[in-house]
C-alpha cells in the first residue's frame, strides 16, 4: 500500500528541501531515511521506495543503506526507544544486569517492542556517555547512572503516560517519530535546552590543572626524537 495523497504531498515537501541542502541528490538519503521513518515509525517498503524515487537510485542501494544503519529501523519500533548500553566499562558498572532486569520486565528482547507499542528495547554498544556509567537512551536522549530499580521504573513511567525528563537535555521528551524528524533536519527547537554534560566530564581537566599538566605541543615529540 503507497502513501495516500496526502501524506505523499507532504513528504515530497520535505524531501525536495532535505535535497536542496546537499551538491548532489542522493547525498540527501540519509536524512530522507529519517524523513520516512518520521512517518511511518521505521523504513517501511513505501518509504524507500519514495526515497529511490525522490534520489533517482535503485530501491536495492536505498536497501542497501537502510539495513546498514541500526537507527533505522526494519519493523514498527515503539513511541520510545529504549537503549541499554552494554559495552565495557557500562556494563562492568552494571549495564549487564539493567539489561538483564529489564528485559525480564518488560518482557521483550532486543529490538522486540511491548504489545502496547510504548515500548522498543535495544542493546547499544556505546553513547559516549562513559563518565556517567551506566547510561540508557530514550530516543538518543541521556539517561546517566542508572540501575536496575531507576531502569524499570522509567519504562513503567513511560509506558504510564508519566512525565520523563532526560538528565541532560530537554525538558520534554519527544517520541521516536519526532526524534526521527530532528535527525531529518527539521529542528523542534529544543537543541539548547536543558543541562549539557559537567561534573564527571570536567574531572580530567581539573586534575590536570591541579597538577600543572599540559598537552603536548604539535611536533615537540618529533623534536625531541632528533637530539
Amino acid at each position: 500500500m503507497s502513501y495516500s495523497p496526502e501524506v505523499r504531498e507532504r513528504l515530497e515537501t520535505d524531501a525536495k528541501e532535505i535535497i536542496g541542502r546537499y551538491p548532489k541528490p542522493r547525498s540527501a538519503l540519509l536524512p530522507l531515511l529519517h524523513l520516512v521513518q518520521s512517518e511511518d515509525g521505521y523504513v517501511s517498503d513505501d518509504g524507500q521506495e519514495f526515497c529511490a524515487e525522490m534520489l533517482g537510485l535503485s530501491k536495492a542501494e536505498v536497501v542497501g543503506v537502510a539495513t546498514f544503519y541500526t537507527m533505522y529501523k526494519r519493523r514498527p519500533s515503539g513511541e520510545y526507544n529504549v537503549g541499554v548500553c552494554i559495552n565495557s566499562l557500562c556494563a562492568i558498572m552494571g549495564g549487564d544486569q539493567i539489561w538483564a532486569e529489564l528485559t525480564e520486565h518488560a518482557g521483550v528482547g532486543h529490538d522486540e517492542t511491548t504489545s502496547d507499542g510504548k515500548i522498543t528495547l535495544e542493546r547499544l554498544e556505546c553513547n559516549a556517555a562513559c563518565d556517567f556509567a551506566p547510561v540508557m537512551m530514550v530516543n538518543w536522549e541521556f539517561f546517566d547512572n542508572q540501575t536496575p530499580e531507576s531502569a524499570k521504573q522509567l519504562v513503567d513511567d513511560l509506558r504510564e503516560g508519566r512525565p520523563v525528563v532526560p538528565t541532560r537535555g530537554p525538558g520534554r521528551l519527544c517520541t521516536f517519530k519526532e526524534a526521527s524528524r530532528v535527525l531529518a533536519g527539521f529542528p523542534d527547537g529544543q537543541a539548547g535546552d536543558g543541562p549539557s554534560a559537567a561534573g564527571p566530564s570536567l574531572e580530567g581537566l581539573k586534575i590536570a590543572k591541579a597538577n600543572g599538566w599540559e598537552a603536548p605541543r604539535p611536533g615537540a615529540q618529533e623534536r625531541g626524537s632528533e637530539k
